[in-house]
């Protein structure tokens, strides 16, 4: 089928995410999101396991390495102590054998935690690529409702930066809370294996910091949403000011423009110095916790090493493990950020995965491998919400091989009959057949295999040209979309392009024009050679030798086809076998172009206006 798609925007005004210290996205439903998403990783519950196995030995090798150290550092001290007291000296060969030691336990303790980080990386990319592929196929189930109701750019979203978010939260959170958890837990058991006192000195030294971190966080949370707000602000006016550069140009509003950032952005300099500053103290404040505590620790160490309850290696291997104590709490505060992150893209992820869909198939549907192309509306009513009724009561017969224009008033309802015909949305009331069969006894997708459309709104890809007219019918032969393109009368043209059907358009078509974009995808639809075309008319923003050509390439596209116009310019539509006049959701009028004009109508009224217009 050779429709066009609307494309989601590539940039988006803002982005999510928040500068580091900023407080996470919270979900709606923290514990529900969290158990789906359980659920939804079950699949690779052996791999998590794995996981866990080799962040847990990681972090236990890692922990057992200042305790065996202090065993060198006091075979020093002693053989120190031998050598002044002329008594013996330091034996190297022991001192040797305790760094092999570590050696090999740091060791294992890398190859551990390098197989944890590579299985953990490929289970969140295999999340990511299972949440795309069903994110993507979604898309096609979706009702159009949904995306007549939603920003492009929303949805476009949910497919990178919620699922990014997911992927890197999830790649880091769970092996890093193993981690913190295993740490904290084999860091106290072996301080506690040192001495009790010092222990407990190093631990009430805790809360002090943590109390002193919240008021850090609190004091800048309230910079940090201003920051990100005005980022989004900053962003956003970027962005329409260099989409519309030329508007801002010809109204000579460089200057408003500049004044308007300005004012943004010194709210955002102000906002992200104070974030960032206050955000930066936690780190100072922290360390000169930590360094009383050091100081409480060594003292207590250097009374308790005097009266012989433990040795001089201890109080360095004490030291150590105090500094390591204090990591995996902070880890532990970041991890429950990205927890938060990850529930709440996760959440947004799952709500469009849950969206109702509209139904695909139907138990016995009609299958036409070759249909004639009649088509009749009956009594269709329809409201895009029930109680919002704009097709009240409409009916009309095509038969096959006919050109049928729909004209009306902007509102009238001349694009609601086309959806409606593709079963885009389905009646409220009456019906609406091909080959006397009701749309909906069709199968979705086979159904608009039937149809194809050329809108006003082209639509081509970043490839050659030969791929974009190919679109169309993808095993298609070289002759024929050379055939199709001949049809189109846009093969003259392409061939005068820099490589000819082999030249790439760029990623927005602009090394074309309008009027020749709007040609190649009419040869795109010529070669799908669809039975029933739609067309929405894209002449008025053309010259009026490409408006010729393109409705010369309309007529050949229109040939032995049952098509309808959506018209815009009622100059185009006089050869129409028969026009649907609509006006208010309903059809007043209906004939060819020479009844209409008879009757002196509404259809006449409109064809005048615009040639008064003209004139």
């Amino acid at each position: 089928m050779a429709d066009e798609i609307n494309r989601a925007p590539r940039r988006q005004r803002g982005f999510r995410g928040g500068p580091p210290g900023m407080a996470a996205e919270k979900a709606k439903d923290f514990k529900g999101t969290v158990k789906k998403l359980i659920d939804y990783i079950a699949q690779y519950k052996s791999a998590v396991i794995t996981v866990m196995f080799f962040a847990v030995g990681s972090t236990v090798f890692h922990i057992l390495g200042p305790k065996i150290l202090s065993r060198a550092t006091t075979e020093i001290f002693n053989g120190l102590v031998l050598k002044i007291n002329g008594t013996g000296g330091i034996d190297f060969d022991k001192i040797g054998k305790i760094l092999i030691t570590i050696l090999i336990l740091y060791f294992i303790s890398s190859v551990f935690s390098f197989i944890q980080g590579w299985i953990m990386t490929n289970i969140s990319q295999k999340v990511s690529y299972k949440m795309r592929k069903e994110i993507s196929e979604k898309i096609s189930r979706i009702p159009m409702k949904y995306f007549e109701s939603t920003p492009n750019g929303e949805v476009l979203s949910r497919v990178t930066n919620d699922v990014d978010t997911l992927s890197q939260s999830l790649n880091q959170s769970i092996t890093q809370l193993i981690t913190s958890v295993a740490s904290i837990i084999g860091i106290l058991i072996m301080m506690l294996s040192i001495s009790f006192v010092m222990t407990l000195i190093a631990v009430v030294i805790l809360p002090v910091s943590a109390v002193l971190t919240m008021l850090t966080v609190k004091k800048s949370q309230r910079y940090f949403k201003e920051q990100q707000e005005y980022l989004g602000h900053v962003n956003g006016q970027v962005e329409e000011i260099f989409g519309g550069h030329l508007v801002v140009k010809a109204f000579n509003h460089e200057q408003e423009a500049i004044e308007e950032f300005e004012r943004d952005n010194k709210v955002l300099y102000k906002s992200a110095l104070m974030s960032q500053f206050i955000s930066g103290m936690m780190f100072p404040i922290m360390n000169f916790v930590g360094y009383l505590g050091y100081i409480a620790v060594a003292v207590a160490g250097a009374w308790l090493a005097i009266k012989g309850t433990i040795t001089v290696g201890d109080i360095q291997a004490f030291i150590q493990y105090v500094r390591q104590f204090t990591q995996p709490i902070g880890q532990l505060a970041q991890v429950s950020g990205m927890l938060q992150s990850a529930a709440a893209a996760a959440e947004r992820v799952f709500e469009f995965l849950e969206l109702p869909e509209e139904s695909r198939s139907i138990p016995e549907p009609v299958k036409l491998d070759n249909i004639l192309g009649d088509v009749t509306f009956e009594n269709v009513r329809f409201g895009y919400d029930e109680d919002k009724i704009i097709i009240n009561d409409f009916s009309a017969k095509v038969r096959a091989g006919q050109t049928v224009a729909i004209v009306g008033p902007t509102g009238a309802g001349k694009t609601t009959m086309v959806k409606l015909l593709m079963r885009f949305y389905d009646v409220s009331g009456g019906a609406v057949k091909i080959d006397g069969y009701d749309v909906r006894d069709f199968d979705r997708h086979e159904l608009r295999n039937h149809f194809g459309m050329v809108l006003q709104d082209t639509w081509l890809f970043n490839g050659t040209v030969m791929e974009n007219i190919r679109y169309g019918k993808p095993d298609a032969t070289d002759e024929e979309v050379f055939s199709a393109a001949k049809a189109a009368h846009v093969d003259r043209f392409i061939r005068t392009l820099p490589g000819g059907y082999d030249m790439v358009l760029n990623e927005e078509a602009t090394n074309v024009s309008q009027g020749q974009k709007q040609l190649l995808t009419i040869a795109r639809a010529i070669l799908a050679d669809n039975k029933i075309m739609i067309l929405d008319e894209a002449t008025s923003s053309v010259d009026t030798r490409t408006e010729i050509r393109i409705q010369k390439a309309m007529n050949n596209l229109v040939k032995g086809r049952t098509s309808f116009v959506i018209a815009h310019r009622l100059s185009t539509i006089r050869d129409a076998d028969l026009i649907l006049v609509m006006k208010d959701g309903d059809i007043i009028e209906q004939g060819n172009h020479s009844e209409l004009i008879a009757k002196g109508g509404f259809y006449c009224e409109l064809y005048n206006s615009q040639f008064e217009h003209t004139a």
